[in-house]
């Protein structure tokens, strides 16, 4: 999952301690994140967390996201969450979400069952828009690297798609892929229960 916090811009970067502060703080509490880099926007940051398998992806984010808002209390620093917190000529702010099943990371037919899951997820778009954060309409506009909100595409590689399948997965024949619609105030527990339910229970 990706949250912004703060960005680089033209050789500068504003709130690394922040940063780096909170990468420490969610070590400590025993957080699984995995890496964290400055954005387009100014002062916009983003952080990753996982692998994570099942319920654990909503109790980890939640708990950076809480540490991230303490930790910048220590800066007088505000954290905004807001998919495009401020209205400009660049990328808002997304909770890129990778998905995998054991099908899909191990098996000879794992990209078969990757292209499945994401024709599942095609039939159901608009159904997991409505779960995919707040205002996300000021972000899924198809500029900035994104798909417009109410289309539907897939790709291997592609930024600019609803689903970004990667290079590597296309060429191994399995692995993952990467669902670019959610926002980053996006309730990580309902986008990972939506995911699961469209792509292995419907």
């Amino acid at each position: 999952y990706k949250r912004q916090v703060s960005t680089q811009s033209t050789g500068c970067n504003f709130g690394r301690e922040i940063v780096e502060h909170h990468y420490r703080a969610c070590l400590h509490a025993g957080v699984k994140i995995a890496g964290s880099n400055a954005e387009v926007m100014p002062g916009q940051w983003e952080f990753q967390v996982g692998p994570c398998e099942g319920i654990q992806m909503g109790d980890d984010l939640w708990m950076a996201r809480y540490l991230l808002l303490r930790v910048a209390e220590l800066y007088n620093v505000v954290i905004s969450f807001h998919p495009k917190p401020i209205s400009g000529d660049w990328n808002g702010a997304g909770c890129h979400t990778n998905y995998s099943t054991k099908l899909m990371r191990d098996s000879n037919q794992g990209f078969e069952e990757i292209v499945k899951a994401i024709e599942k997820l095609e039939k159901s778009h608009q159904e997991h828009i409505t779960v995919y954060g707040k205002e996300n309409e000021k972000r899924l506009t198809g500029r900035h690297e994104t798909a417009p909100i109410t289309q539907f595409s897939w790709g291997v590689a592609h930024r600019g798609a609803s689903i970004r399948v990667p290079r590597q997965t296309e060429k191994d024949g399995r692995g993952y892929f990467e669902d670019r619609r959610p926002a980053s105030n996006a309730d990580p527990y309902l986008v990972t229960a939506k995911i699961v339910k469209t792509t292995l229970l419907d």
